[in-house]
């Protein structure tokens, strides 16, 4: 089984067994545990190395001097935490593991070194830098213009594709550790109306949600009340995503129309 970071990279280029076993080298370095709700980084801190997310949650986020904070993305295996740091010398936001964290810790000079002698990897990391981009992009137009259920829907279908990539699904099933506080955090709500909003998608049932488990039933339905159309993640495999179909995609111009 290929490693996170080598699934996540196949996704928009082919890598050849010798860019393969180079991925391999850059997670075998060294590695940290942080405990849930620490944080990874903070905001203006001086980088050292760049971070590849091996096992569990994190997030991206912001906070207002008077606390409140916003959640600009959620981190998962085979995420590198933020290519930025490759280049930035102080941090401009903060990194906080959801979870228990492993991490491996990417010494910068042999992070050159792989993007100097690899093209395939190195072509990979612009990709997956540009699809970053174009989930930032979706993000906005979520906090912006979606309704509280169509935002927590969208961000559903979006978090179980990308766990999907990665081979960290069952069925139409994936661990969903992001409470509703950080849900709150992410869409611009208030953890009150994250949790009404959650309770109609379950009366609805477009999802089950235990012990920090997502299941959703009919994957068509829930990505139509989330206005939700996979192409900004740019998957190149997207036809093995059998759950956005033609139909979903008529039903969704349909709602929009």
């Amino acid at each position: 089984m290929p490693n996170a970071l080598t699934r996540r990279l196949e996704e928009y280029t082919a890598l050849t067994e010798a860019d393969r076993r180079e991925l391999a080298k850059l997670t075998a370095q060294s590695t940290l545990t942080i405990p849930p709700r620490r944080d990874l980084i903070r905001e203006g801190e001086a980088p050292h190395s760049l971070y590849l997310i091996l096992d569990g949650w994190a997030c991206h986020y912001r906070t207002l001097e008077d606390g409140r904070r916003q959640i600009v993305d959620f981190a998962i295996p085979g995420d590198l935490c933020d290519l930025n740091l490759f280049i930035l010398d102080r941090m401009d936001h903060s990194i906080g593991a959801i979870t228990r964290l492993k991490v491996a810790e990417i010494d910068r000079e042999m992070f050159h070194d792989v993007v100097r002698k690899f093209p395939n990897i190195t072509t990979a990391l612009w990709w997956q830098e540009l699809v970053s981009k174009s989930i930032h992009r979706e993000w906005i137009v979520n906090v912006g213009q979606r309704t509280a259920l169509e935002r927590i829907a969208h961000l559903f279908c979006e978090m179980f594709l990308r766990l999907e990539s990665v081979g960290l699904t069952d069925g139409f099933c994936c661990d969903f550790p992001a409470t509703q506080v950080d849900i709150a955090d992410a869409t611009g709500l208030t953890s009150v109306h994250v949790n009404r909003t959650v309770q109609e998608l379950r009366r609805r049932d477009l999802v089950t949600m235990d012990r920090q488990r997502l299941m959703i039933p009919d994957m068509v339905a829930l990505q139509t009340a989330g206005l939700f159309n996979p192409e900004y993640l740019h998957h190149r495999r997207l036809n093995r995503h059998t759950h956005f179909s033609r139909d979903a995609q008529t039903r969704l111009d349909g709602t929009v129309g």
